[in-house]
């Protein structure tokens, strides 16, 4: 078992830039690949970005390519997600999830945090 705890979400505007965090406590966290998804109002959970339990690799929704990063710091217990250049159509929850053996579908992962809100204003 693991569990997670995002921060870092907020209010910025278009153009502007956020860093969201996600702490694991339990299980090592090392094992799992790590996720960011996103849901906005009255949509599905949608994939962000993904990476391996080692970080060596990396994926990314086409929405979000070449602006955000996702990284981790086994060390920390950590995985983060640097947004840049963020657009209204970014405001959504953000999740972070972790899977053993996960990659780009939502149910691939086994464990969720609550949830950080992303709001971004045009």
């Amino acid at each position: 078992q693991v569990q997670l705890v995002e921060s870092g979400g907020g209010l910025v505007q278009a153009g502007g830039s956020l860093r969201l965090s996600c702490a694991a406590s339990g299980r090592t966290f090392s094992v799992y690949t790590m996720g960011w998804f996103r849901q906005a109002p009255e949509k599905e959970r949608d994939f962000v970005a993904a990476i391996t339990r080692s970080g060596g690799r990396t994926v990314y929704a086409d929405s979000v390519k070449g602006r955000f990063t996702i990284s981790r710091d086994n060390a920390k217990n950590t995985v983060y997600l640097e947004m840049n250049s963020l657009k209204p159509e970014d405001t959504a929850v953000y999740y972070c999830a972790a899977g053993h053996t996960a990659w780009g579908r939502r149910d691939q992962y086994e464990y969720w945090g609550q949830g950080t809100q992303v709001t971004v204003s045009s």
